[in-house]
């Protein structure tokens, strides 16, 4: 085997200590120093990068969903849906898909109690033999606002006071009763759901249309929801939710942990709505509305598939802190929709981990794809990609690779003025 393409492992560990470049290491218990009680040398080496390394292990905080747990498993198509999209992952039933599931506290820091009432995050990334799919939802199918250019305020709205560092309703209510449409929103949050027991008993809500799209190019808005096997708990009241999180503030996680650890694999079933964008005018709201749900007795649930986390993550910083996700990363036959929201996430999430986590962070191995594949994105910040290519270029007689198959996206024509309006109203 090729040394030179060996990706840093720790399967690749050496039976001694090592400097982070490779060289043994005969003591890590003493610095270097003048003598037996004098002054430390900055010649050491291995002293210097140690505390340099320390001094730099936390990365950015996430500005929304600081407080994660993560774990692996697989999705399993359960029911043909090919008439509504060529997803190869949804080709056909018994198909399994490898994912990895993030679930998140909206609003607050990492480390804080997971009992605090907040919106839940719910991501999957699907690793299909056609790329990854983010797919990112919460535990509350509706969200506060319908443009993004108001989601910086709706967050700070719910963070601390910016003078006390203290999180305080009156901002909240303040801020609501400036927008009727964050009303359902509102009444979910200080519902019973507003906090789950725990990551297993919790429901997930994909929020945002998207448009699934089939091999004849039809679309469908739709809507995914996740429904949890061992079916849905809240705590229900605060006084409740402090004693749970007074006695283990990382009680979702420790749970999440130790089901998957015991064998109780966390089972959530997947099903979808569906509209047809020919027939959309014949509701009484708008279905690119993120402040509306799509009333499920008008349109049906429907089963498409189970979702099971049978392993824990190996490292709790690889495979969450850097575990990055983006709805702007999807796979041929799912597209997004002209949702409002979701255009500006498209763009924001991507822009957020780039800042967070390096221009190259889906190379990172929790965030790479599992199929093939090829760019000629070289160089950047912690590009660890080894490469000896002498094209970098597209298109070049000297390099065989090609255009893929072209595969279908919504066409639809789009006209209209440019205009700042509540597309809603």
């Amino acid at each position: 085997m090729d040394p030179y393409k060996l990706l840093p492992s720790t399967t690749h560990n050496a039976p001694f200590m090592t400097t982070n470049a490779g060289a043994p290491v005969w003591n890590d218990n003493h610095s270097l120093t003048v003598g037996s009680r004098g002054p430390v040398l900055l010649e050491d080496y291995h002293l210097v990068e140690k505390l340099a390394h320390f001094a730099r292990e936390r990365i950015p905080e996430r500005v929304v969903h600081a407080r994660g747990a993560s774990a692996k498993g697989f999705f399993e198509c359960t029911h043909d849906i090919s008439h509504l999209t060529c997803a190869d992952l949804f080709r056909a039933p018994g198909v399994q898909t490898p994912v990895i599931v993030r679930f998140s506290t909206v609003i607050h820091e990492r480390g804080s109690p997971e009992t605090l009432r907040d919106p839940r995050g719910f991501a999957v990334k699907f690793y299909t033999r056609e790329g990854n799919w983010d797919l990112l939802g919460n535990s509350i199918p509706v969200f506060f606002i319908r443009d993004a250019i108001k989601f910086p305020d709706v967050i700070h709205a719910f963070k601390p006071n910016p003078k006390s560092h203290i999180q305080e309703y009156w901002r909240i209510l303040d801020f609501c009763s400036h927008l009727p449409e964050s009303l359902s929103t509102f009444s979910w949050f200080f519902d019973d759901v507003g906090i789950p027991q725990d990551y297993r008993h919790m429901e997930g809500f994909g929020v945002q249309t998207f448009t699934l799209v089939n091999k004849n190019g039809k679309v469908h808005y739709v809507k995914f929801h996740w429904k949890p096997t061992c079916g849905v708990k809240c705590l229900i009241d605060d006084e409740e939710a402090v004693k749970v999180g007074g006695s283990n503030h990382s009680h979702a996680t420790q749970d999440l942990y130790d089901s998957i650890a015991a064998g109780n694999y966390p089972e959530w079933k997947l099903y979808i709505q569906t509209i047809d964008p020919d027939h959309e005018d014949q509701f009484d709201f708008d279905p690119l509305d993120v402040t509306k749900w799509w009333p499920e007795d008008i349109i049906p649930l429907q089963p498409v598939g189970r979702l099971v986390l049978n392993k824990n993550i190996d490292n709790f910083f690889a495979e969450n802190e850097m575990l990055a996700f983006n709805p702007g990363i999807v796979v041929p036959g799912i597209y997004y929709s002209n949702d409002k929201m979701l255009q500006c996430r498209i763009f924001a999430y991507g822009d957020t981990q780039r800042h967070r986590l390096g221009p190259n962070y889906l190379m990172l191995p929790v965030n790479a794809p599992k199929c093939p594949h090829r760019n000629n994105h070289y160089d950047g910040f912690m590009n660890f990609m080894h490469r000896d290519e002498e094209v970098d270029y597209f298109p070049s007689r000297y390099d065989p690779t090609r255009h893929a198959e072209r595969y279908p996206i919504p066409s639809d024509v789009i006209t209209g003025r440019r205009e700042k309006v509540n597309f809603c109203t």
